[in-house]
């Protein structure tokens, strides 16, 4: 990572963390994966298959999640971003990670954004989010993508 990419993932994260980036803007500013795409490569390999991490709210993951996902607890506050940090601390930062809410509306999700910021800031480079437009049930569930309860 550049030096100017790395002051930039800084500020973007800074000003997330902030509040001080509309939802529109981190929409722009985060790698994101859409649910079509995240469900080819879980058909994939083992191997291929990114480590998903629920960064929402427990009840969400209990009820339903995507299959072999892990819960990291809600990144909208700092024991969820400590649990998050804690459980990808050991990783190499090249490691294929997708972070998912799907607790609400995009442009409302509390936990997307810290959970972004918190692992850019720890320096991993292979992160995306997956794109949930409406909520996990509208925008996966209700169109047949793989589930686990």
């Amino acid at each position: 990572m550049t030096l100017f990419r790395a002051v930039a993932v800084s500020l973007i994260a800074a000003c997330l963390l902030a509040g001080g980036v509309t939802a529109q803007e981190a929409k722009n500013t985060m790698p994101l994966i859409q649910p079509a795409e995240l469900a080819q490569i879980l058909k994939s390999s083992a191997a291929q298959r990114p480590l998903a991490l629920q960064v929402g709210f427990r009840v969400l993951y209990a009820s339903h999640h995507i299959p072999a996902a892990e819960y990291a607890g809600p990144a909208s506050d700092e024991g969820g971003l400590k649990a998050l940090r804690a459980r990808v601390n050991s990783l190499p930062r090249k490691t294929f990670i997708v972070l998912y809410c799907g607790c609400c509306p995009w442009t409302h999700c509390p936990n997307v954004h810290p959970a972004f910021a918190a692992l850019q800031s720890m320096g991993f480079t292979n992160v995306k989010v997956l794109y949930l437009a409406d909520n996990f049930r509208t925008d996966w569930m209700d169109k047949g993508y793989p589930v686990e309860k």
